[in-house]
């Protein structure tokens, strides 16, 4: 049981310090927005563009970590494999 709540502790911590890098992340795009179209540019296509850009940018990014994890998990696997005793 202590391993499971550690586990999931974990878990929240990571999604926490993730939701705080990308709300700092959002600031900074969002002022870089501003800077290259200026305030009158941030107009509601201008908001849409970059929604779109930021989820494809996270969409990418989910892939790229999720296959780097699974590959992690079957190296361990693997390892764990060899090493038994057969």
């Amino acid at each position: 049981m202590t391993a499971e709540v550690l586990d999931k502790f974990s878990q929240l911590v990571t999604t926490a310090l993730g939701l705080v890098a990308a709300l700092a992340w959002n600031t900074a795009i969002q002022n870089l927005f501003d800077r290259i179209f200026g305030k009158a540019g941030a107009v509601l296509a201008g908001q849409f563009f970059y929604a779109i850009l930021i989820t494809l940018v996270v969409i990418f990014a989910t892939i790229a970590v999720s296959r780097a994890a699974e590959r992690a998990k079957k190296e361990e696997a693997d390892q764990q494999t060899e090493t038994e005793p057969g």
